[in-house]
């Protein structure tokens, strides 16, 4: 007997809490300049108490193709990747129209 989801009451193999909480997050991506020119991607908005950031920033990083860091509820990527961090996201079931 599967387990069941203690928020939704569906067994865990099909539970629908990740999607539903991923459709009502207000994403925001945005590039931004640093010390000698260097441009990096933030991804911000994100809630670290529903989604797991870490997992997200190392997904993100590892398509990218480059180094960043998750902290303080923030994603940074190096370089600028603001348009192919919006298609991943989308893929991965974000709301196009809040990102």
């Amino acid at each position: 007997m599967s387990e069941i989801c203690p928020v939704c009451g569906l067994p865990k193999d099909i539970c629908v809490c990740q999607e539903i909480v991923k459709e009502q997050q207000n994403v925001r991506v945005r590039n931004e300049t640093r010390a000698y020119g260097k441009t990096v991607t933030i991804v911000e908005g994100i809630d670290p108490n529903d989604i797991d950031i870490n997992a997200l920033a190392k997904e993100l990083k590892t398509i990218c193709a480059c180094g960043g860091t998750a902290k303080e509820g923030t994603i940074e990527l190096q370089g600028e990747h603001k348009k192919h961090v919006k298609e991943i996201l989308v893929a991965k079931g974000y709301n196009p129209e809040v990102i």
